[in-house]
């Protein structure tokens, strides 16, 4: 899908409530909100001062500035082998960025051992910071997870996680990790 489409799908997606995220304007007077602004629906948290602007870049830019595992995960819907990425085992405590554009994504700690390989979380530093999108890819029917920003694939989400919520199951090749710096 090319990148103008897969915005054009987020649009509606949030436009419409169905990925949890409202666009700039989609229930708001658009002088209260500036075009093209993603930010959470009222009663949703969000971290102070972060408006979220898409990052729309061609494929040749975006093959430019990442590595070439990291363009295959982030723009061509790719999978790392369970195991292999470098975030599966880190217990260090930090923030998870997306590699394609630096959103925040998720907390160390909501980060939990899933057993299945890859970095697992039970939510995002903020729902409106990720799209959640049907993906009936490999004959499966799984919500593929995006970061909000510039529509990178991050990986899925599943209904198994700890007491009954999410699995956020996200390749570490679709992330960057920004270690805290001391404080509680």
């Amino acid at each position: 899908m090319r990148p103008l489409a897969v915005l054009a799908v987020l649009a509606f997606a949030a436009a419409s409530g169905a990925c949890g995220t409202r666009l700039a304007g989609a229930s708001a007077d658009p002088a209260e909100r500036p075009p093209g602004v993603v930010r959470p629906a009222p009663g949703e948290p969000a971290l102070p001062g972060l408006e979220v602007r898409p990052v729309v870049r061609a494929p040749e830019e975006w093959r430019s500035r990442l590595t070439p595992e990291q363009f295959r995960i982030t723009r061509q819907k790719g999978t790392e082998v369970a195991f292999t990425g470098k975030y599966w085992n880190t217990h260090e405590a930090g923030t998870y960025r997306c590699v394609a554009c630096g959103l925040p994504l998720f907390s160390s700690a909501d980060k939990f051992d899933s057993g299945t390989g890859w970095p697992s979380y039970t939510r995002p530093l903020d729902p409106a910071y990720v799209s959640l999108l049907a993906d009936g890819d490999h004959g499966m029917v799984r919500t593929e997870v995006v970061c909000a920003r510039c529509a990178a694939h991050l990986g899925h989400v599943f209904d198994d996680g700890p007491s009954g919520g999410r699995r956020y199951c996200i390749n570490s090749a679709a992330l960057d990790f920004e270690a805290s710096t001391g404080g509680p």
